[in-house]
């Protein structure tokens, strides 16, 4: 098929031709004359392109596949009924039938066919709008535009429509018998078990240990735990066509509440963003955060994270924010034998009034770390804290919990969760644990 679209000015060119009896932008009607001229060079020996450069024609402007076109139909046309084959026996000059008049009949069924076609559209469309609750503009797909219109043709009972009603709806005649042959249901019954499979897959790795994931977790969990490859768009689509929702983080809301005194020192930011530092240990990142739970009851919890290798080293969880909260953390690191805390390491915070504390930097001192802050008012000097912050909330059963002591029961439960069996993208598709024991193996 011939691409070519000509412009106005190759069309004004091509009708000054003499052998070109009408020229529209898709197309070139030439003369009887010079049909039976160009058959009767072709048959002495010349070549397409010769015969039609020596009647005026212009083969960069009208395309070598157009002149081997025309060459090959007219030889055939010649072949089969000799020089009456070479005659333009079509109406007008597009070459295609004229369309009869519609009698009135004709019409009115068409103009109800067409409403109809649109009221079960504008049907569709609210449930589909309400069921989403989304304002943005909503477009049907193909095959649901094919849907409407068997349905309104079988339920009017309305004959020669097909083509009429595609148009109306934008898509093909050809698409919509397509869509319904048996070969086109048959593979779409093959997708739907295969979808249904898969579901039950995702389904599984989406709640495994009891916490919901996104689609980059899903994957993980697949690969690490069921030995399965999927696809990341795959999951997406599946996750899409079955609403598998994952937890959405929501803005931090945490504001400090107590002011730093005279006595208080802020520090350099000695860390500068550079958290992942490929040393186990070597970066401490800390901060504290509020929790919400039972009913309406408000707990705090603090943590410090290995800035390598995100695992939480460790955590202290009270319903009152005092100075114990922040230095009972660093307690229960340094008692931790697990944890082996490398040379030069510093702990990183933000300008907090626990973290600016002379008790709390004369502690630090005391462990042989350097301490370091973020600037003020930049979360992003934090990020990778404030990053498992949001994570922990999405995903750690929170608010069910009634007393203090089943929080802490939770908060314990997911940190083993996040450290052995949380996988990561941004660490070689590992858990905490395993990207800390490959770091010091390659070390």
């Amino acid at each position: 098929m011939v691409k070519k679209i000509f412009t106005e000015n190759e069309i004004k060119i091509l009708s000054n031709n003499p052998y070109v009896k009408s020229v529209s932008s898709k197309g070139i009607t030439y003369t009887d004359e010079f049909r039976r001229f160009f058959v009767a060079e072709n048959e002495k020996g010349k070549l397409p392109r010769e015969i039609f450069e020596e009647f005026g024609f212009d083969i960069d402007m009208i395309g070598m596949k157009r002149v081997k076109s025309a060459g090959k139909r007219w030889r055939a046309a010649y072949r089969k009924n000799g020089v009456c084959g070479l005659s333009d026996s079509r109406r007008g000059n597009s070459g295609k039938s004229t369309e009869k008049e519609l009698t009135l009949e004709e019409k009115y069924a068409r103009l109800e066919a067409q409403n109809n076609l649109l009221k079960a559209e504008n049907e569709l469309l609210k449930k589909i709008r309400f069921r989403r609750k989304e304002d943005g503009q909503i477009t049907l797909s193909p095959s649901q535009k094919f849907l409407l219109i068997r349905v309104i043709i079988e339920k009017y009972r309305l004959k020669n429509m097909v083509r009429y009603l595609c148009e109306v709806a934008g898509t093909s005649r050809s698409g919509y018998y397509n869509y319904f042959s048996q070969k086109s249901q048959e593979q779409r019954k093959q997708k739907e078990k295969k979808d249904e499979i898969a579901k039950e897959m995702v389904l599984k790795a989406f709640g495994f240990k009891g916490r919901y994931k996104g689609a980059r977790q899903i994957k993980m969990t697949l690969a690490g735990q069921f030995d399965m490859v999927y696809n990341l768009k795959r999951i997406r689509r599946i996750m899409k066509k079955y609403g598998i929702l994952c937890p959405i983080r929501k803005a931090n809301p945490y504001r400090r509440i107590i002011k730093a005194t005279k006595e208080h020192k802020v520090l350099p930011n000695l860390l500068n963003r550079q958290f992942k530092q490929n040393i186990p240990g070597k970066v401490l990142l800390t901060d504290i955060t509020y929790l919400f739970y039972g009913n309406s009851k408000k707990a705090y919890l603090s943590t410090i994270k290995d800035g390598s290798t995100n695992e939480i080293l460790a955590y202290n969880v009270s319903n009152r924010l005092t100075l114990d909260l922040a230095t009972d953390t660093l307690l229960k690191l340094k008692r931790n034998r697990k944890i082996k805390v490398a040379e030069g390491a510093f702990i990183h915070s933000d300008q907090g009034a626990h973290y600016t504390s002379p008790i709390f930097q004369q502690l630090v001192e005391k462990y042989g770390l350097r301490q370091s802050m973020s600037r003020r008012g930049n979360c992003w000097d934090n990020a990778p804290q404030e990053s498992f912050f949001g994570h922990f909330k999405d995903e750690a059963y929170i608010k069910p919990c009634e007393t203090l002591d089943e929080l802490k029961r939770e908060i314990k439960q997911y940190m083993t969760y996040y450290n052995y069996y949380r996988y990561q993208w941004n660490l070689k598709k590992m858990t905490p644990v395993q990207y800390r024991d490959h770091l010091i193996n390659v070390a």
